[in-house]
């Protein structure tokens, strides 16, 4: 019996040092866990799960079509900002004696008819054309996803209604509607082309907001937010336009280009900008009679407005594959 106390302590002992044991083990294996470059499973490295905005800048960045346009729009933003910082002529200022006369020592362009340095408004010329883009793509998305996001969300008499108005506007053909309306402006500023181009615009985006809110109002989340009572406004602003708003994001990033190049049809046309405006459709147009025997004059502009128009195009078609999960 004098002997039992002393087993009962080593027992506890063996019990205390096996209890710490386990305890240090434990804590071993986690720090373990912790410092080791896999997973928790130990089968390669643990990953955050990217949302789709996340994932789509992943891909943007190695898309090299994406990084080439995306270079060329911000050296164009740049020029339109600051033309002065690679022309230090003025575009006004002209000269009868040089009329149509090539390339030369700090003309690299050469001179338009009425002996204007053809470098000079070629690069001003940037300004009007990206800044009727830009406004009149903002303009249409944000007028065409509100009407439409509102139809596709309310649904009913609304939505009918709005189908209807946007039947009538798809109807109009763009450049003749173009000559009838701007025809009888004889304001001199961008506004009018932009109020035009919104004005015939926003059906599009309209559409497509719709189809992308009448999706997205369908998930599950969704119809969990609205069992949890949430209300209209927070459903729409929270839950639904986040996952509706990519493919309108697409379709403008792709129409900023079309708008450039609108702009510059009704002012060949002689129905959108006017001068003393500089312009690449004024240019051009005032280009034209004199192709054969000065082709420079027509060249330049023209190609500057091609290869701002292609940038766009290419890159709302990067922004597309890497938004649109159906492409991967």
């Amino acid at each position: 019996m004098p002997e039992m106390p002393e087993r009962h302590d080593e027992g506890s002992a063996i019990a205390s040092t096996g209890a710490g044991g386990a305890t240090d083990l434990a804590m071993s294996e986690a720090e373990t866990l912790e410092k080791a470059p896999g997973g928790p499973d130990g089968t390669g490295p643990e990953k955050k799960a990217r949302s789709l905005w996340s994932d789509a800048w992943h891909d943007l960045r190695r898309n090299p079509v994406f990084i080439v346009s995306g270079l060329v729009i911000v050296f164009l933003v740049v020029i339109a900002i600051w033309p002065q910082l690679i022309a230090s002529g003025n575009p006004l200022d002209c000269d009868l004696s040089k009329a149509q006369e090539g390339s030369q020592p700090g003309h690299p362009f050469g001179f338009n008819g009425q002996g204007c340095d053809v470098y000079t408004r070629t690069v001003y010329g940037a300004r009007a054309s990206i800044e009727v883009g830009v406004l009149s793509t903002l303009g249409v998305t944000l007028l065409g996803s509100v009407l439409g996001g509102l139809a596709g969300f309310y649904g009913g008499a609304w939505d009918g209604f709005l189908s209807r108005i946007t039947d009538i506007f798809f109807a109009i053909p763009v450049v003749l509607g173009g000559l009838v309306l701007l025809s009888v402006v004889s304001n001199n500023s961008v506004w009018p082309v932009i109020g035009f181009m919104v004005l015939l615009g926003w059906p599009q985006i309209s559409r497509i907001a719709r189809g992308s809110v009448i999706t997205a109002k369908q998930n599950d989340y969704v119809q969990a937010a609205r069992a949890l009572g949430a209300s209209n406004s927070r459903m729409l602003l929270r839950h639904i336009t986040p996952n509706a708003v990519a493919p309108v994001i697409v379709v403008a990033t792709i129409a900023l280009g079309t708008y450039i190049s609108l702009e510059a049809t009704l002012s060949f046309l002689g129905v959108g900008l006017k001068p003393p405006t500089v312009s690449w459709g004024i240019d051009i147009s005032a280009a034209s009679p004199y192709i054969r025997n000065a082709p420079h004059m027509l060249l330049w502009p023209a190609g500057a407005l091609a290869v701002t128009v292609l940038a766009f195009i290419m890159l709302g078609d990067a922004v597309r594959d890497a938004l649109d999960p159906k492409l991967r």
